[in-house]
């Protein structure tokens, strides 16, 4: 549905907040079909953005590590601490 959207649940790579917002707005942008509100909209736009942000900092803290994801940060981690 929304393929502009990036991953961000990566291994060794913390996601900030502007990564989330931006996130929640094209989502939001994508389900309602306005790039930008009109004004009487706007309140519920961005109300909405900021609740899926929210919600999707909630799930990314909630989720625990894949072994996948384990072993690549151990990887890089170990690669980084060789190079010194």
């Amino acid at each position: 549905m929304c393929r502009s959207i990036k991953v961000l649940r990566r291994p060794a790579v913390p996601v900030t907040q502007d990564e989330i917002s931006t996130a929640a707005l094209q989502f939001v942008r994508k389900v309602s079909g306005y790039h930008k509100p009109s004004l009487s909209n706007q309140a519920a736009f961005d109300t909405a953005v900021k609740e899926i942000a929210q919600a999707t900092d909630r799930l990314l803290q909630s989720l625990a590590p894949t072994p996948r994801s384990v072993v690549d940060s151990g990887s890089r981690q170990d690669a980084a601490g060789s190079q010194t």
